[in-house]
């Protein structure tokens, strides 16, 4: 399986839930000498997504750990991709969580843009985010949640602006410092 040393790969798999894909495929990786840098699971609808960057110190071949992969019975069917991961592993101060932002409300096309715009006007640099669509009663509530990295001194500004574009969505808001960013 060896081609050159320090192979990275980001790996993303889609796929119908069901229990044991991230024991499956981590379990895969590790039995090929893979060793697992970020990486992420979330259950979309019915369905799932996995990614996360695999490094072989060993060196790897990327259709064999695509076609490895595939063989796993938990992810049959799946949408498997392997491909070279060119970025250094190390994250960058931009990648250090220093807020959450979290949305809800009611349904509201064009939410996620707004409030994104209104993070990339502050200088906020998004580290994660995740939506969910609940069913209620009347259609649907809506939470988003953005792990942002934030400036020191643009949180009071940042917050304010924030606020006044969830109220103008009739949303509702709610902004957490991380860790030692409370005196914010």
């Amino acid at each position: 399986m060896s081609t050159s040393v320090n192979d990275k790969f980001l790996i993303s798999i889609i796929g119908l839930d069901r229990v044991g894909v991230v024991s499956g495929v981590t379990g895969y990786l590790f039995e090929t000498g893979a060793n697992l840098a970020d990486s992420a699971f979330a259950v979309l609808g019915e369905g799932f997504e996995f990614s996360c960057i695999a490094e072989f110190e060993a060196g790897a071949d990327e259709d064999e750990v695509s076609a490895g992969l595939a063989a796993l019975d938990v992810v049959a069917g799946a949408r498997i991709t392997v491909s070279r991961f060119p970025f250094a592993l190390a994250r960058g101060e931009s990648a250090t969580i220093t807020h959450i932002v979290d949305i809800s409300g009611g349904d509201r096309p064009g939410l996620v843009a707004r409030i994104s715009d209104v993070l990339v006007e502050y200088g906020a640099n998004i580290v994660r985010m995740s939506s969910k669509r609940t069913a209620v009663d009347a259609g649907f509530d809506y939470r988003t949640r953005f792990a942002i990295n934030l400036g020191e001194g643009r949180f009071g500004a940042l917050e304010a602006a924030l606020y006044n574009t969830a109220g103008s969505l009739r949303l509702n808001c709610g902004v957490e410092a991380v860790g030692d960013n409370t005196a914010e």
